[in-house]
């Protein structure tokens, strides 16, 4: 590999810890403040739900639900990129580890989708009752880049798993 390519390389390494951090940091905040409510109004963007809790506990937990496991299957998809970053092997990439991770990347981010999506026609339906939840948009926002991004892993998940097989195939007659 190039200087160049490995410089690149390593600068995507570096990236991917800092948006893990503050993937962890986002999602930390959201479980400190279900011990801290008072903490809620900290969070990013300044997010206050008082009005949604004092409506209506059950709306408001479960949109909370929605931010937190969002935010958490963020920092787990982040995880699983660095450990593949920090564990491929760039002289032979097309092993089972790799594949695996691509997999888990691309289920990741889906599940990312569905519930952003769920999220987000629950927030329709309290708007349709009354709640202000114009807010929350801003958790669920991305859910069209990570469809994209799903399909896109999960293809390349498959071209690993036929690059493996080839390579087993070709290792297999020399």
């Amino acid at each position: 590999m190039s200087k160049t390519n490995n410089f690149i390389f390593n600068g995507l390494h570096i990236v991917a810890w800092v948006i893990f951090v503050g993937l962890c940091i986002e999602a930390g905040g959201f479980i400190l403040s279900l011990y801290k409510p008072e903490f809620i109004q900290n969070l990013y963007n300044k997010l206050d739900l008082n009005e949604m809790y004092n409506r209506n506990k059950w709306a408001f937990f479960s949109m909370y639900s929605f931010m937190l496991v969002i935010a958490v299957l963020k920092a787990v998809l982040f995880y699983v990129v660095i450990r593949l970053v920090s564990n491929i092997d760039l002289g032979k990439p097309f092993n089972r580890f790799v594949s695996r991770q691509f997999l888990q990347i691309s289920y990741y981010t889906f599940a990312i989708v569905l519930l952003s999506y769920i999220a987000r026609q629950s927030a329709k339906f309290l708007v349709h009752r009354g709640f202000v939840a114009d807010s929350l948009n801003q958790f669920w926002a991305d859910s069209q880049a990570f469809i994209l991004m799903a399909a896109v892993l999960y293809v390349i998940a498959v071209i690993f798993k036929k690059g493996i097989e080839i390579q087993n195939e070709n290792d297999l007659t020399v």
